[in-house]
């Protein structure tokens, strides 16, 4: 078995999954479209988004550039600022945790790694099929805001979308690769989910309240989702974070693959 068929096979394994996924995003994302019309250009949609509490305000962005009773905001607000990324972060480190330590719990690795390859070279190639799955699901999204986008007005800036949804795709791998590297460091597929989970609703929140604690503000560089931008698609995303998130996802991989070969696998 080589590198390329153990990435053919972490994909093949979970296609079914996968499609439903991608289908499940996509129905998502057009459900939520389909709402628009009833509040477009809604003066008094608009005033009731002010009086949001602030928190509110903070965590989706209301107020960062278009209103919510436009395309641009409404798309932002009620997709990029929570959902899209949960249900992508879902998706990464469940499968991150499962490619690995998942496997070992099941007692399947061994039997992968009784083929001429090395410990290594399996994380990475299944780091590889995580990072083609959420990018599968990332594309989906993109997909059904384009075939909604002429039908429901929402006027979206193909630019900035495609920023959006690669920044959605890098926040994703990022945490799918930690559930990855910690399940092949650990062992332990609770850790795998535990642990990016934990992180990422760290993030989320330091993101979400660093404008509104003050104390906050000096540990928002260290949030991924800062990095590459709270609102895409009404500010625009931040190039170097994009890049700097997924330096960090690689390097997070990279240590993963270093780390298994020090410990001795688990057996059923």
């Amino acid at each position: 078995m080589t590198v390329a068929e153990l990435f053919r096979r972490g994909i093949g394994d979970h296609r079914r999954a996968l499609a439903a996924w991608c289908l499940g995003v996509a129905g998502y994302v057009a459900l939520v479209a389909a709402i628009f019309p009833s509040i477009q250009g809604s003066p008094a949609f608009e005033r009731l988004a002010e009086n949001y509490p602030e928190v509110l305000k903070s965590f989706f962005g209301i107020g960062e550039g278009g209103g919510l009773a436009t395309g641009v905001g409404f798309v932002d607000i009620e997709l990029f600022s929570l959902m899209l990324p949960l249900l992508v972060l879902v998706l990464a480190v469940g499968s991150g945790a499962r490619a690995f330590a998942g496997e070992e719990d099941a007692g399947r690795l061994e039997l992968v790694l009784a083929y001429p390859v090395r410990r290594r070279d399996t994380v990475l190639a299944k780091g590889l099929a995580v990072a083609v799955e959420v990018l599968a699901v990332s594309i989906a999204a993109g997909l059904a805001l384009l075939v909604f986008d002429p039908i429901v007005g929402l006027d979206l800036p193909k630019g900035r979308l495609a920023a959006a949804l690669g920044t959605l795709a890098a926040l994703g791998v990022l945490f799918g690769w930690l559930a990855l590297a910690v399940g092949a460091a650990l062992g332990s597929r609770a850790l795998a989910i535990g642990v990016p989970a934990a992180l990422g609703a760290g993030g989320y929140l330091v993101n979400g309240l660093h404008g509104l604690a003050g104390w906050l503000d000096p540990f928002r560089v260290v949030s991924p989702f800062w990095l590459v931008g709270s609102s895409p698609l009404q500010t625009g995303a931040r190039g170097w974070g994009f890049f700097a998130v997924l330096l960090l996802a690689a390097l997070v991989l990279g240590a993963g693959s270093l780390l298994v070969e020090r410990r001795d696998l688990r057996t059923p």
